[in-house]
């Protein structure tokens, strides 16, 4: 696939993103920050990534080999497993079974990958649930961080 394609599609996706997260509102809001920020941001990135990849200088109709395709491949599979086990396993747990597989795409080790996804998963639930208040599921942890 070449980079133009590619970020083609990711401006496309930021823009359909940006589309679906105009809508998010609380009705109840506390905060000056409201739901649809993060989405926001995400999909301005992406689309900023995207038209990167269409006008950047380089490599033009470089073709990937399997070596280096295997990594982006194994990353996209871990992000939609843990789309589908975030709200039953909860954060920290979803979170770590993603990091591991990319972690080993990227070269690391099981154990340093395990390691890296437990760490990673515990404290961006601490930093996010406990010290930002955004409520995250605890899945089947949720006797250790209280039901939610």
């Amino acid at each position: 696939m070449s980079d133009r394609i590619l970020g083609a599609v990711c401006v496309a996706v930021g823009a359909g993103m940006a589309l679906a997260a105009r809508g998010y509102v609380a009705p109840i809001s506390y905060e000056p920050v409201g739901p649809n920020s993060f989405p926001m941001l995400m999909a301005a990135l992406m689309a900023a990534a995207g038209v990167w990849l269409i006008v950047k200088p380089g490599l033009r109709g470089a073709v990937m080999t399997r070596a280096q395709l295997m990594p982006f491949a194994m990353s996209v599979l871990a992000v939609f497993v843990y789309a589908g086990l975030f709200e039953t396993l909860g954060f920290t747990v979803a979170t770590t079974v993603m990091a591991v597989p990319v972690g080993m795409a990227f070269g690391g080790g099981w154990k340093k990958s395990l390691l890296g996804g437990i760490s990673i998963g515990l404290l961006f639930y601490l930093l996010f649930d406990k010290l930002l208040d955004v409520v995250l599921p605890t899945g089947v942890l949720s006797f250790i961080f209280g039901g939610r």
